[in-house]
């Protein structure tokens, strides 16, 4: 009986610990849709080491998100001209940054913002 209970009280600490590590890494507070600014990585940034490990690629179509798991496919789309393209979030943004999303110069290209420097967006996770 003394065994149950202690590996009752063990799997409620793991739950715990579980949930509290997801929130500090925001995994448990990655939103469905989202909408805000948009912005792209700078240059500079081409050929460094981003926060997944992988290396910063202008050409491709990765992003950088607050909350997201590396991994996640997001569909972003320019709420102001309709365009949409599919990034693979592989880095992690500053929790202050007030934009919701840093995408590559190709995604923002493809979204028809990269002269601009911003836009307004809508985020979806893809399934």
């Amino acid at each position: 009986m003394r065994a149950a209970a202690g590996l009752k009280r063990l799997g409620t600490v793991i739950a715990i610990v579980s949930v509290a590590t997801a929130w500090s890494y925001g995994i448990a507070t990655a939103q469905a849709t989202e909408e805000g600014i948009a912005n792209f990585y700078s240059d500079k940034f081409q050929g460094k080491k981003v926060a997944s490990g992988e290396v910063y690629d202008s050409k491709g179509l990765t992003a950088s998100h607050k909350t997201h798991p590396f991994g996640t496919k997001l569909k972003v789309t320019n709420v102001e001209n309709g365009k949409s393209v599919v990034v693979t979030v592989n880095d992690r943004m500053k929790k202050s940054n007030r934009a919701v999303i840093d995408v590559t110069r190709h995604a923002a290209e493809e979204l028809g913002f990269a002269k601009a420097g911003k836009a307004k967006v809508k985020l979806e996770v893809e399934k």
